[in-house]
């Protein structure tokens, strides 16, 4: 019975807890159904916790915060930016914004298909050819997927400073 005495079972609790969200954190920043950056900051905020913020300090989350606030700006406007490169109109951009939001109600082929066909929506909506539709359909798309990577990017970042400033102190 002495062997127990002191354990503290707070601790390999919330370590296990922080596991599983960086974990589902970091899936989704690859499926925009499930929001990763705010989870992901959750499981590494609760691995702060279980070490009683002795390794990671408020400044090193306040940088972890900004980073997972830029992730999730990406996630909403990477499809609209990709078909505004792509010479797109202003209902196109807005078009490829929706169509991202309502995509996560489709998942998964909602998620590829809202940007392309509410860019193309947008731009057939003010008149454009169906060429200039489709191209915006892609750019939309495109930028999704450049978005994806920059999330995925972004994550990676926010692991990597946690874990160095573990290995620093």
């Amino acid at each position: 019975m002495d062997v127990l005495v002191g354990v503290d079972w707070l601790t390999p609790s919330l370590i296990v807890l922080s596991l599983l969200l960086i974990i589902a954190g970091m899936i989704g920043m690859v499926l925009p159904a499930i929001p990763g950056p705010p989870i992901l900051l959750m499981g590494l905020f609760t691995a702060a916790w279980a070490e009683n913020f002795h390794y990671v300090g408020s400044g090193t989350l306040i940088i972890l915060a900004l980073l997972c606030v830029a992730a999730v700006a990406l996630d909403f406007i990477a499809g609209a930016l990709g078909a505004k490169r792509s010479g797109a109109s202003r209902a196109a951009v807005i078009g490829a914004l929706l169509g991202a939001i309502l995509g996560l109600f489709l998942f998964p082929l909602g998620l590829i298909f809202g940007p392309f066909v509410g860019a193309m929506i947008g731009e057939l909506s003010t008149g454009r050819p169906w060429q200039q539709a489709s191209r915006a359909g892609w750019g939309a798309t495109i930028g999704m997927l450049i978005g994806i990577v920059a999330k995925l990017v972004i994550g990676l970042i926010m692991i990597t400073l946690f874990i160095s400033m573990r290995v620093i102190a």
